[in-house]
């Protein structure tokens, strides 16, 4: 009898417990819900975002998070909550107090998410280390190989890639009629190009009409995984970054950081006489040259610049080749006010016959707002650039953010502000780049989120 009340009061203080414990729990998360949503209560956005960082991933995983974000400063205006601690920011006119170098705002633990794999481990690039020290390493020593003088160096390896581009155009689809996907077909000049000016060799994405080493669809399956990842990072720390996961099971090196590395083991174990009769002398060469002159430099910092020109440089340029030639036809007043600038500079025997260079492109304004235009309309990143306010905390669109409030401003939003761009800002037109006042065309080309002080350099030739 006394056995069964002893184990009648156990049990009731086990339930007493449980309740106790139940109780204590429910108010724990009362009192997080409530410090959560207070952090940012000054701020609009979906309300489930206040609380969960699950909204965010959502919409990017629909592959139309920047069409949402639209929709979103539409209803909400130029301040948008999208998470417990992220705010997505419309203002064009903040775009320098948040990238600019005077800020102090650093990049947030998405851009880890981006960094790609090599022997096992994660590889620091110019875009994606939050490290400012190893940035201003890493950057110092390449930055003057990116001016517009250099690279105009490497038009004759563009009009190289370019001649095999209309070759191979001509003889699979202009001599047999048949369809040519031209998408396609610009992504893989883009990458030859890339592996010209980088390698001083094409990787055969043309000739062979094929993907190199899968390489197009692992660009694509990354940044496929990292856009949805970036938004719960805490993933990535634990899956993608965790040492003792890696330790057990290394990741696969990239296919891109693979073919990089071996160019650069070819290159390095070339004498220099060989290396100097290499036309005009490549990134590579160059790059080679930048490490050995600076000690402070990693060793794997090779393989980072070359696989960044690759990563960054391909994919942006493709996109900006799509967007020109795709609105061209869309539109075909612009396509044809276009020809008709090339035709009477050509007439005027301004433009070379076989490929026109860069100093005569660049006096050919309608084609300069083609260009701008497309950059503007399809940015080729569709999500916000992520920033972390610094310690003294940020007034931004007049409103105060504590440090370590994460904000950042989505291209595809910015790009389309009626009081910058106009009432059609959502659609193609070139011609409001060619707008006879001044202040507002350098007020719409500061309003471009393209390259500020913390971009990687080499997003210039894209």
């Amino acid at each position: 009898m006394a056995l069964s009340a002893t184990l009648l009061a156990a049990a009731s203080l086990a339930k007493a417990n449980a309740t106790a414990l139940g109780v204590c729990m429910f108010l724990l998360l009362i009192i997080y819900l409530i410090v959560t949503y207070a952090r940012l209560s000054h701020v609009p956005g979906p309300f489930l975002a206040s609380f969960t960082n699950l909204v965010r991933l959502r919409w990017v995983l629909t592959r139309k998070a920047q069409y949402v974000h639209i929709d979103l400063h539409k209803r909400y205006g130029q301040l948008v909550r999208i998470g417990p601690n992220v705010v997505s920011v419309g203002d064009p006119a903040e775009i320098q107090q948040i990238y600019g170098l005077t800020g102090h705002f650093i990049k947030s633990a998405f851009y880890p998410v981006l960094q790609p794999h090599a022997k096992g481990a994660a590889m620091p690039g110019l875009f994606n280390t939050q490290d400012e020290d190893l940035h201003r390493v890493m950057k110092k020593p390449i930055a003057s190989i990116y001016s517009m003088t250099n690279l105009v160096s490497f038009e004759s390896y563009v009009n190289s890639t370019m001649s095999v581009f209309f070759k191979e155009l001509d003889r699979r689809f202009a001599e047999t009629a048949e369809i040519c996907d031209l998408g396609v077909w610009l992504q893989r000049f883009a990458f030859d190009v890339i592996g010209e000016i980088t390698f001083s060799r094409r990787l055969g994405f043309l000739e062979g009409a094929q993907d190199v080493d899968g390489i197009m669809h692992s660009i694509w399956h990354h940044f496929e995984k990292a856009a949805p990842v970036g938004q719960v990072c805490w993933v990535d720390k634990l899956w993608n970054k965790n040492r003792m996961l890696a330790w057990l099971w290394p990741p696969p090196t990239s296919p891109i950081v693979r073919f990089a590395t071996e160019r650069a083991d070819e290159r390095k174990a070339k004498s220099p006489m060989e290396d100097s009769d290499l036309n005009n002398r490549d990134f590579l060469s160059r790059f080679i040259e930048a490490k050995s002159k600076d000690d402070k430099v990693p060793d794997w910092a090779l393989t980072a610049w070359t696989t960044s020109n690759i990563l960054a440089g391909s994919d942006t340029t493709a996109i900006l080749l799509r967007t020109i030639l795709y609105n061209l036809l869309r539109y075909p007043a612009t396509m044809h006010q276009l020809q008709q600038e090339l035709q009477e500079a050509a007439d005027k025997g301004e433009l070379s016959t076989d490929a026109v260079t860069w100093s005569e492109a660049k006096d050919l304004p309608f084609l300069d707002a083609c260009i701008k235009e497309a950059g503007r309309l399809h940015p080729p990143f569709g999500l916000q650039l992520e920033r972390v306010v610094p310690p003294e905390g940020a007034v931004i669109c007049g409103k105060p953010f504590k440090a370590g409030t994460i904000v950042g401003i989505n291209a595809w939003v910015a790009h389309r502000d009626e009081s910058v761009f106009g009432s059609n800002a959502s659609i193609w037109d070139p011609s409001r780049w060619l707008c006879e006042d001044e202040g507002q065309r350098k007020t719409m080309e500061r309003s471009l989120l393209t390259v500020s002080p913390r971009k990687p350099v080499f997003s210039r030739y894209g």
